[in-house]
């Protein structure tokens, strides 16, 4: 009985864990399970690049919307250090336009889901605010 409360407490000192980017445990998990690949270059990411190697393909966290504020499944994604630099505090419809995109190839229809719903998010309320 004893050994069963000291796991349950530990469980749930881990679900209520949040890693350094204040992510909550729950869903980092979440997140990892999801997005193997870049969800921008659909890149397959590494946790860490071996010394003295490149680190464009390793694993970085990302707000889609520039507001580390919202820590949501819709908001926090993974993404290679490679778009994570080149993206940057852009709007994504402007980093999407991008040369740099163009060049690699990232466009709408190459996003994950989740990202073309954020595009989609973000074009809708550009066109509402055109609209008043």
């Amino acid at each position: 009985m004893l050994f069963r409360l000291a796991w349950a407490i530990e469980w749930l000192n881990v679900a209520d864990a949040v890693n350094r980017w204040g992510i909550p445990y729950w869903l980092e998990m979440e997140v990892r399970a999801r997005d193997k690949n870049c969800v921008y270059c659909a890149v397959l990411m590494i946790e860490r690049a071996p010394r003295g190697s490149s680190r464009k393909a390793v694993a970085t966290w990302e707000h889609i919307i520039n507001d580390a504020r919202i820590i949501t499944r819709e908001n926090i994604a993974l993404c290679c250090a490679s778009c994570n630099s080149s993206k940057g505090q852009k709007f994504l419809s402007v980093w999407i336009a991008s040369e740099k995109c163009i060049k690699r190839g990232v466009t709408e229809a190459t996003i994950a889901p989740i990202i073309q719903l954020a595009l989609k998010a973000e074009m809708d309320s550009v066109r509402l605010e055109r609209m008043q």
